[in-house]
């Protein structure tokens, strides 16, 4: 892997079974017990070792949990996300776009912060509580107050939208300069939020796959598609076989690089990222079941006929000019 690549994995939720099981982040894992499905995919020596320039870290929100207690959790997750992180010195945690480029400038692991569900706030006007956090989705896979998840299993089954109290997140967000995630929201919750979001700020998609490849409720489509990227935002695509392609067992990487092209075939150069969802309870391909395979899927990339400076921009380049665009410097 030469330098010139800079990787930047906008969605990795290894910091879930350090909360569940205790899972160092500090430490080199294997691959674990099940050879790197569903877990033990990502660590920082690993994601060091895969040349890896930096990554938003996961924190994913408990919908049972009472509303009055979030915010206190949320921060208290973060401060033991950040603490997990910080163990290590070669690491470091950034709020924007230039903290990113002095950690870089010091040979460091940048690590950006992320929420799953914006309802792990208690309130929209607890958004500014937490200047950590620079991405959040506004649900997960639940619907909540804030509007309808995507997934057949919420209570719309993907049918809803978002709610009013949605909309204030989405403002809330803006005003804080958090990027606005539409990753697991429903179609129409999607359009919903768009229209709630200021037009000079570009939308983020961080862990998706695409309909154009592989039909999904989890998947964007190409209308979806060209409205992220009409704003200037990116869409990351994730390394579940399930929402890659039929049958799973047969995906490979190549499958990545089907939805990169469609990605880029319908949006342009400028909307494609990668959002793994590593440690995401997903089942990657074989030949992506971890971090350390990443300069591989470099590799076939540039074997696929992409030029090396869509690869660069796919890798990082284009997640790291939204967050300048949004988070130039706290």
């Amino acid at each position: 892997m030469t330098p010139r690549w800079e990787i930047v994995d906008g969605h990795v939720e290894s910091f879930v079974w350090t909360r569940i099981f205790g899972y160092d982040l500090a430490n080199r894992h294997g691959d674990g017990l099940l050879g790197g499905r569903y877990y033990s995919q990502a660590d920082l020596p690993r994601m060091r070792e895969a040349g890896m320039a930096g990554a938003v870290m996961s924190v994913a929100t408990n919908p049972f949990r009472r509303a009055e207690h979030r915010t206190g959790v949320l921060m208290g997750n973060l401060a033991r996300l950040r603490r997990s992180l910080e163990t290590d010195p070669r690491v470091a945690v950034v709020r924007d776009h230039a903290g990113y480029r002095a950690a870089r400038s010091e040979g460091r692991l940048a690590c950006f912060l992320g929420v799953q569900g914006a309802n792990a706030w208690s309130r929209p006007d607890d958004v500014a509580r937490t200047p950590e956090v620079t991405r959040a989705t506004l649900v997960h896979l639940t619907d909540s107050p804030i509007g309808a998840t995507s997934s057949p299993l919420g209570r719309s089954r993907g049918r809803g939208g978002l709610t009013p109290l949605g909309r204030e997140y989405v403002r809330a967000l803006n005003a804080a300069r958090v990027l606005v995630d539409l990753a697991h929201i429903s179609r129409r919750g999607f359009r919903d939020a768009l229209d709630a979001h200021d037009p000079d700020l570009p939308p983020v998609v961080s862990h998706t796959g695409v309909c154009g490849v592989r039909p999904s409720w989890r998947n964007l489509d190409d209308d979806q598609i060209r409205a992220v990227a009409g704003r200037g935002g990116v869409v990351g695509i994730m390394f579940h076989r399930g929402f890659l392609g039929r049958p799973s067992w047969r995906v490979t990487s190549d499958a990545v690089l089907a939805h990169l092209a469609h990605l880029i075939a319908v949006g342009g150069e400028e909307v494609a990222a990668l959002g793994s969802d590593y440690d995401g309870m997903i089942d990657p391909p074989r030949d992506l079941r971890t971090v350390l395979q990443l300069p591989g899927l470099v590799d076939r990339m540039l074997g696929a006929g992409f030029s090396e400076d869509r690869v660069a921009k796919v890798l990082g380049g284009n997640h790291l000019r939204v967050m300048a665009a949004v988070r130039p410097a706290s």
